[in-house]
């Protein structure tokens, strides 16, 4: 997921912007950022996605872990998690003993231009020339995690399907270069609530396969259009309460993350012993590993100044049918059916897709 910005800024001519994948060089790039499309889900699923299907293109990574506020982070700014600071749905306000929603984010304490660092790919390409828009759902314009991820792009506001093509198009036709990013949430709440493959996600791919047919049919020459996504997503059956086994409660102060990637926060002097009953409770089901274990094997990439802290002490990872969730902590989670954040495939590969109109 990093690879991309820093590809597409090349590829716009943007000097000193490694173009890892070997993009082409054009002056208009669309990137469509479609939330929850997993590449095993799109490729399991055709006769709902045959344009999405036909596209040339592959799978890619989405990196750790694989969660909105994450790829987020890192579409915004080239970099991986645990540069950027995103590295997770809830995470660790260093120094204070609480925990920051990302996605919510009421904390007004934390301010989302310090707390996400790394300059953005937008102020990169808008300090060099380049138009640079970011459409998306006006629910979202000045948020915080908007702020945090989109400042140097210029948000337009569109509050459906046929905006989101015309805003794309027209901020496409500005000056003599563009960068337009368009994100659609639906296909993930949608998965969220209904789960993977039920009735209405299967009707709402078949949208999401119309909007990207029709912002490649309205494409200006000189233009390249990537369809990519930020995670994939599954539907864990088996579910066990974090807040209701007590061998998982001793010893915690904050519990984290999200149910399929859990950040634990142990007490001062309980480390230990909580990795032990992590380890223990959950047996073969998940990947159960020191913070020092989980940065050491690159899990997060390379870590930026002050960004440790803001990992559990213990990192939590189901690789089976499971979800961790917390009854007391997290209600909002007893809703979901689709779930997403770990290391597997089903939730790491995400498509990188392209057309384009020369």
């Amino acid at each position: 997921m990093s690879d991309l910005p820093s590809s597409a800024l090349a590829a716009l001519g943007v000097p000193d912007a490694p173009n890892v994948l070997g993009l082409p060089a054009v002056p208009r790039v669309c990137v469509l950022l479609v939330d929850g499309l997993g590449w095993e889900q799109l490729r399991a699923h055709p006769g709902e996605a045959p344009f999405l299907n036909a596209m040339d293109g592959g799978p890619i990574t989405a990196g750790f872990p694989a969660t909105t506020v994450s790829s987020l982070g890192s579409l915004a700014t080239g970099a991986p998690p645990g540069a950027h600071g995103l590295l997770g749905v809830q995470i660790a306000i260093p120094g204070t003993g609480r925990l920051l929603n990302c996605l919510r984010w009421r904390d007004e304490t934390v301010d989302p231009e310090t707390f996400q660092p790394v300059p953005t790919v937008y102020g990169r390409a808008a300090a060099d020339g380049v138009e640079v828009a970011y459409v998306a759902s006006p629910l979202y314009r000045g948020s915080s995690l908007s702020r945090a991820t989109t400042r140097g792009a210029r948000y337009v506001s569109a509050g459906g399907l046929g905006q989101l093509v015309g805003r794309a198009e027209r901020a496409l036709r500005r000056g003599d270069r563009a960068y337009v990013t368009v994100y659609h949430a639906d296909l993930d709440a949608t998965g969220h609530r209904y789960g993977v493959g039920s009735a209405d996600w299967r009707h709402q791919l078949r949208f999401v396969d119309l909007l990207a047919q029709r912002i490649a049919e309205v494409l200006p020459p000189g233009s390249s259009l990537y369809v990519t996504a930020d995670h994939g997503m599954v539907d864990p059956d088996e579910r066990i309460d974090a807040d209701a086994v007590p061998a998982l409660a001793e010893g915690v102060a904050l519990l984290g993350g999200d149910a399929r990637a859990r950040y634990v926060y142990s007490e001062p002097g309980a480390h230990a012993d909580v990795l032990a009953a992590w380890t223990a409770t959950l047996g073969g089901r998940a990947w159960v590993v020191s913070r020092e274990h989980a940065v050491e094997d690159g899990w997060f990439g390379a870590l930026g100044l002050g960004m440790l802290e803001r990992i559990g002490d213990v990192v939590a990872v189901p690789h089976a049918d499971l979800a961790i969730v917390a009854s007391e902590r997290e209600p909002w989670l007893d809703s979901m059916v689709g779930m997403h954040g770990s290391l597997v495939p089903a939730e790491q590969l995400v498509p990188l897709l392209t057309a384009s109109r020369p």
